[in-house]
């Protein structure tokens, strides 16, 4: 199902109680939120899943951000289509409704700001093959997830995002950021492969907001 409600257009699956934990499907650049809303089928029964387009349109499909570069944001496009997004999100998840966020490729790098501009405001984050979106306006400083979930999982044979962001990505992740890292380095390329995907379930099935249901 996809509705468009001031401007946002979403497509859901799962649980339609909207006091149910909500799991928000990010798309990467020049998807939509029907290609990735699909992954919803193969994650954990229980929570709302929502996939948001982003709005900026780009390859026939849609973009979070402008960029100087793969996986570069620009600082004012971040901030702009951040807040744009934060309009949906707290009307969909009042405070108290847990949210965990999603993010493929772009979609990843988008998760990763929003996490590291309110860290508090999420249950947990995955970033998908993707970077963290840096010098891009958003904290990137010691302990500035800590104790936060985040599952993170890069290809070993990625070409689409530069290979120093995966990196540096993977580094602060697993280190100075404090976060509770669950990781994996798929032996594939730029794109989800099963046991990633199985990983993944079993990482948002294990979340401690999420086992409280």
């Amino acid at each position: 199902m996809a509705t468009t409600d001031t401007g946002h257009v979403v497509a859901t699956a799962g649980s339609t109680d909207p006091a149910k934990p909500l799991v928000v499907l990010l798309h990467g650049r020049g998807s939509n939120e029907r290609d990735i809303i699909g992954l919803a089928d193969h994650l954990p029964e229980g929570p709302a899943y929502a996939a948001v387009r982003a709005p900026i349109a780009e390859g026939g499909g849609y973009a979070w951000f402008a960029n100087r570069g793969i996986g570069r944001p620009t600082v004012e496009s971040l901030a702009e289509t951040m807040a744009w997004f934060r309009t949906w999100l707290d009307a969909a998840a009042p405070a108290g409704r847990p949210v965990v966020l999603v993010g493929f490729s772009g979609g990843a790098a988008f998760a990763g700001g929003l996490l590291l501009a309110d860290p508090s405001r999420f249950a947990g984050a995955a970033i998908l093959y993707g970077t963290l979106p840096f010098d891009a306006g958003v904290p990137v400083t010691p302990a500035r997830l800590a104790g936060v979930p985040v599952f993170v999982a890069h290809g070993e044979q990625d070409r689409v995002i530069p290979a120093d962001l995966l990196q540096r990505t993977w580094d602060y992740l697993h280190g100075e950021s404090g976060a509770a890292v669950s990781s994996r380095r798929d032996p594939g390329g730029h794109g989800i492969t099963g046991q990633t995907l199985a990983e993944l379930g079993g990482w948002i099935a294990g979340l401690p907001l999420l086992r409280a249901e």
